[in-house]
C-alpha cells in the first residue's frame, strides 16, 4: 500500500507578499480558487487521488483559516490512519525561530513526521495549480534507485530566470543545477525536451518544487542547521553526493506566484477546454457546504462559471469566475472578473434592522472589467470599474491596481457611484 510508504508534507509558504492584498488575512494556501476550493485544495486532492492519505501543511503566517478550512474538510474514517494535520510553526527545546526557509520548516517539523512509519517523504508546495499522479512518480523513484526525485517542467527563457533549473544525463539522472540563474547564463542550460515543448520555445528544465527524498536520507540532510532552503542549497548540495533523478511533467502547471498568475490562472477555467481540467475522474476536493443551488435570472451568460448559492440578475457575465454565495445586482455587466463570493447570506430583516445601504455582493447597473472582488465585498449601485494597463499600479484603503488588475480588498465597501 502506497499509503504506508509515503508521508505528504505540504509546504505552506512565506508571506505570500506578492498576492497581497489577497494574504493579507490569509496564509497562501488558503486563498480562494475556481469560487468554491482554496489553494491548498490541490495538492491534498493529488495526495489523496494518488492513495496518499496522511498529509502534514507546514504554515507561520496568518493561518487560522487555513487551520479552519482544513479542520472542517478533511475528515477520515475513525479506522483508517489517514490525516490531514496542520503544523504552524513553533517553539521548542531545540528552536525557538520562525521558519527560515522551505529546509528549516521541514527540519524543525521532523520530531511530529517521524513519530509515523513512512520510506518516502513526498514533498509538495501549497500553492500550485496542476493535477499530477505521485504514484507514477513514486514508482520510478523506487525503480531507478534514487534517493531524491525532483518533478520538473519545461518553461521558456523568459520564466526561467524565476526557477531552479537543472540539467540530466539520459537516463533522467540529475548532473547539475543552478538557482534562478541570470539571463546571460541561459545558454548553458538548455535541456532535451519532446517536440512540443521544443515549438512552443519550452527548452529549459524547471524543478517544480515537489520533491520525493527517502526517508534515512532525509533524516541525514536535516541534521544540518546550516541549510535552511531546498532549491538555494539542499538540492545543489546533494547531486553530487546523493543519486538524484528528474521526473519530467509535461501537463497542466503553474505556479501562482502573483496576482497576474493568480488573474490567469482562475480566468483560464472558463476556457471551452480548460488547460486546468476539473472535470475529470481526477476530483479536487474541498469543503462540503450545504448550498442552495444558484438562481439566475435574466441574464446572459458566456464562459461562465458559477458557484453554488449565488443570486443572479446581472444583464450579461462574460469569461468570468462567479463564487459561492455571490449576489448580483441588475443590469449589471461583468467581464473578466474573479469574483470570490461571500462567507455568509444577508437576509433582507438584517438589511433593513442595521439600515444597509451597501449589500453585500454588487448592486445594479455596475460596469466590472478586469477585476477581482475579495470574499464579502460590497459594491454599491451604478459603480463603474474598468481594469487595464491604462491605470497606473496604486493602493487604498479598499482596493489595489496592480499590472491592469483592480483587486477589491476583502469586505471592501466600495460607495455607490464609484469610478475606477
Amino acid at each position: 500500500m502506497i499509503n504506508d510508504k509515503v508521508l505528504g508534507i505540504i509546504l505552506g509558504g512565506g508571506q505570500g507578499s506578492r498576492l497581497y492584498p489577497l494574504t493579507k488575512d490569509r496564509s497562501k494556501p488558503a486563498v480562494p480558487i475556481a469560487g468554491k476550493y482554496r489553494l491548498v485544495d490541490i495538492p491534498i486532492s493529488n495526495c489523496i487521488n494518488s492513495d496518499i492519505k496522511r498529509m502534514y501543511v507546514l504554515t507561520q503566517f496568518n493561518s487560522a483559516s487555513l487551520n479552519q478550512h482544513i479542520k472542517n474538510t478533511y475528515h477520515f474514517s475513525f479506522f483508517s490512519s489517514a490525516f490531514v494535520d496542520v503544523l504552524a510553526a513553533e517553539q521548542t527545546m531545540q528552536s525557538d525561530k520562525w521558519f527560515q526557509g522551505t529546509a528549516d520548516a521541514v527540519r524543525q517539523s521532523m520530531h511530529h513526521f517521524l513519530q509515523h512509519d513512512f520510506e518516502y517523504a513526498l514533498i509538495l508546495s501549497g500553492d500550485q495549480l496542476y493535477n499530477m499522479d505521485f504514484k507514477d512518480m513514486i514508482e520510478k523513484h523506487k525503480e531507478s534507485g534514487a534517493k531524491i526525485s525532483i518533478a520538473t517542467y519545461p518553461v521558456n527563457a523568459k520564466d526561467a530566470t524565476s526557477f531552479g533549473l537543472l540539467k540530466t544525463d539520459d537516463k533522467n539522472t540529475i548532473t547539475s543545477f543552478i538557482e534562478k540563474p541570470a539571463a546571460e547564463l541561459l545558454p548553458d542550460w538548455t535541456s532535451e525536451v519532446s517536440d512540443e515543448m521544443k515549438s512552443e520555445g519550452r527548452n529549459y528544465l524547471a524543478s517544480m518544487g515537489i520533491y520525493i527524498f527517502n526517508r534515512d536520507l532525509l533524516v541525514e540532510l536535516m541534521a544540518n542547521p546550516d541549510t535552511i532552503d531546498f532549491g538555494k542549497e539542499i538540492i545543489p548540495q546533494a547531486i553530487g553526493e546523493h543519486k538524484t533523478m528528474s521526473y519530467p511533467y509535461e501537463g497542466y502547471w503553474t505556479d501562482i506566484g502573483n496576482i497576474d498568475s493568480f488573474f490567469e490562472a482562475n480566468l483560464g477555467l472558463t476556457d471551452d477546454l480548460p488547460k486546468f481540467n476539473l472535470y475529470d475522474e481526477n476530483r479536487v476536493y474541498t469543503r462540503a457546504r450545504i448550498l442552495p443551488t444558484s438562481k439566475i435570472s435574466n441574464t446572459i451568460l458566456n464562459k461562465t462559471i458559477i458557484a453554488d448559492g449565488c443570486i443572479i440578475n446581472a444583464e450579461k457575465i462574460e469569461k468570468s469566475v462567479i463564487g459561492i454565495r455571490s449576489r448580483i445586482g441588475k443590469e449589471t455587466i461583468i467581464t473578466n472578473t474573479y469574483m470570490m463570493g461571500n462567507d455568509f447570506y444577508e437576509s433582507l430583516a438584517d438589511i433593513k434592522k442595521k439600515n444597509i445601504e451597501n449589500q453585500i455582493g454588487i448592486g445594479d447597473r455596475c460596469f466590472i472589467n478586469n477585476c477581482i472582488i475579495d470574499k464579502n465585498g460590497r459594491i454599491g449601485d451604478d459603480t463603474r470599474i474598468n481594469g487595464g494597463k491604462h491605470l497606473k499600479d496604486i493602493e487604498t484603503d479598499t482596493y489595489l491596481v496592480k499590472d491592469g488588475i483592480v483587486v477589491i480588498k476583502k469586505g471592501a465597501i466600495i460607495p455607490k457611484g464609484t469610478v475606477i
